[in-house]
C-alpha cells in the first residue's frame, strides 16, 4: 500500500516546476524500488505473508513500473524510448492475463515468476532511475556529450528489453502446451 501511495507523490514531484523535479522523482522512485526488496523479505523472512499481500505486491510493482516508463516516453519523446517501453508494457499486459487464465485451470505454477523475470526487473528499474536522473539538469557527467544517467538509462533499458522479451519466451513456452491443447 505504501508503494501504490508513492505513484501519485512521484508524478506529482516529476511534474513540478523546479529544478530538482527530476532528481526528487528519481530518488521517490528508487526508495519505492527499495521498500519492494525490503518488504518482500520481511514477509518471507518472519512469514508475515498475507493474501492482501500477495495481490497487492505484483500490482504496485506493475503500476510504478508502467506509469514511470510512460512519463520517460513523455520525457525524451523519441522512439529509442517509446519503443522499448511499448515492448514492456505489452510483455506486462500478456504475462499477466497468461498467469490468470492459468490459474484459472490451476496451472499458475507453470508460469511462477522465474529468476530471468527478477533480474529482468532490475534491469528495467535500473534504466526507470537511470532516464529519469538523466532529465535533471545540468547533467552531472556526459558521455560523448549525453548525460551519464541517459547514456546508462538507455543501456538499461535496451538491456531489459532483451530480458523482457527472453522472459515472455519462457512464459509462453511453458505455457504452451496448455494454450495448444484441445481440453483442459
Amino acid at each position: 500500500m505504501f508503494r501504490i501511495s508513492m505513484i501519485p507523490v512521484f508524478v506529482a514531484i516529476f511534474y513540478l516546476p523546479v529544478d530538482w523535479n527530476f532528481t526528487g522523482a528519481a530518488l521517490v522512485f528508487a526508495v519505492a524500488g527499495w521498500t519492494d526488496w525490503f518488504d518482500g523479505y520481511i514477509a518471507r523472512r518472519f512469514n508475515m505473508t498475507s493474501p492482501l499481500g500477495a495481490f497487492l505486491d505484483p500490482v504496485a510493482d506493475k503500476l510504478m513500473v508502467v506509469i514511470s516508463i510512460v512519463l520517460i516516453v513523455e520525457l525524451y519523446e523519441t522512439p529509442w524510448v517509446a519503443v522499448p517501453a511499448l515492448v514492456i508494457i505489452g510483455r506486462e499486459i500478456t504475462i499477466t492475463a497468461l498467469r490468470e487464465w492459468m490459474a484459472e485451470y490451476g496451472k499458475r505454477a507453470n508460469v511462477k515468476v522465474s529468476f530471468i523475470g527478477k533480474v529482468k526487473t532490475l534491469w528495467q528499474l535500473g534504466a526507470i532511475f537511470f532516464l529519469i536522473l538523466g532529465g535533471a539538469n545540468p547533467p552531472i557527467a556526459e558521455v560523448m556529450g549525453y548525460s551519464l544517467f541517459v547514456v546508462l538509462g538507455y543501456f538499461a533499458l535496451y538491456v531489459s528489453v532483451a530480458l523482457t522479451l527472453w522472459s515472455m519466451y519462457i512464459y509462453i513456452k511453458a505455457a504452451w502446451p496448455y494454450l495448444t491443447a484441445k481440453e483442459l
